[in-house]
């Protein structure tokens, strides 16, 4: 995928992730389509060739962008629980799903910018619709993972699975709405709130 990993600089304290930085906030503020790369020059205090310098064009920009929070997402589904929370040498569907749900939380705080540009994505250019095609995977994985703690009896299976994904991610995203950096609550409480909301009316009784 996209490489994030430039150091390369043009004008001093504006390397490629110091614009990203500032692009990304200017099209959350203003969005993609209206955000042209003369506003992020002046915005920058840059030419446009050093922008250019940095990124082929305003898409590989957002290429960029959406592919972290993507990444960040994807990786929470890939990443094995610790030893403590595995019981009989393998990890019960549930405790993976709460393990994503916890690991989401932290990456929407994370790359809060970039998870918020994610949710704006509405598929009007080629880089939307390969990020689009990446979430609905994401979700997919999300449907199979509640399905299969229903099925292990863990969660209250009278409610359909893409259903119970989609309400829970949809409290999750909606965080972006109305979180802010040094609030009351960090990640972890934060992760706590969500984990308790959404699993504690689904597990079985």
């Amino acid at each position: 995928m996209s490489e994030m990993q430039s150091t390369r600089r043009g004008r001093p304290g504006y390397d490629q992730q110091g614009i990203l930085a500032v692009a990304v906030a200017a099209f959350n503020e203003h969005g993609y389509d209206a955000t042209s790369i003369g506003m992020l020059a002046e915005r920058l205090g840059l030419s446009k060739s050093a922008i250019y310098h940095h990124f082929g064009s305003k898409d590989q920009i957002l290429d960029l962008a959406l592919d972290a929070a993507l990444s960040g997402l994807e990786a929470v589904v890939d990443d094995p629980l610790p030893a403590s929370a595995v019981e009989g040498g393998e990890a019960s569907a549930v405790a993976r799903l709460e393990h994503v749900l916890r690991g989401a939380v932290h990456v929407l705080i994370a790359q809060l910018p970039a998870v918020t540009l994610l949710l704006r994505v509405r598929g009007n250019t080629e880089v939307e619709r390969r990020a689009l095609t990446r979430r609905r995977a994401f979700d997919r994985r999300i449907t199979a993972l509640v399905s299969e703690a229903q099925a292990e009896g863990a969660l209250r299976a009278d409610m359909d699975a893409s259903v119970v994904a989609r309400l829970t991610f949809g409290m999750i995203n909606s965080i972006v709405e109305w979180y802010r950096p040094g609030g009351r609550e960090g990640a972890d409480r934060l992760a706590d709130d969500v984990v308790a909301i959404a699993l504690d009316g689904l597990r079985r009784r």
